[in-house]
């Protein structure tokens, strides 16, 4: 589904991802080329605000976009607990 300024819902899930990989220090920053520190209180927001969007899209995705979604969040999860045990250890 496009919206008259041709943003889709995977553009849509795609911006909201990237942004918990920013969060989750995964990005490298344009100008500097250097990753910055996780802020995993923000990334674990992003990842939650995604989880909003898959409990209030149910049944109203097409499967692709279902799919994609689940994928970015068991992704996006994943990383999550990594940097955790990271900072754990």
């Amino acid at each position: 589904m496009t919206t008259a300024n041709n943003v889709t819902f995977d553009m849509f899930v795609v911006t909201l991802a990237t942004t918990a990989a920013v969060h989750l220090g995964d990005v490298v920053d344009r100008e500097s080329g250097v990753k910055s520190a996780p802020n995993l209180a923000s990334a674990a927001q992003m990842i939650d605000m995604l989880a909003l969007l898959e409990d209030k899209t149910r049944g109203n995705l097409t499967l692709d976009e279902e799919q994609k979604l689940s994928l970015t969040l068991r992704t996006l999860r994943k990383r999550l607990l990594e940097i955790k045990e990271q900072v754990v250890d």
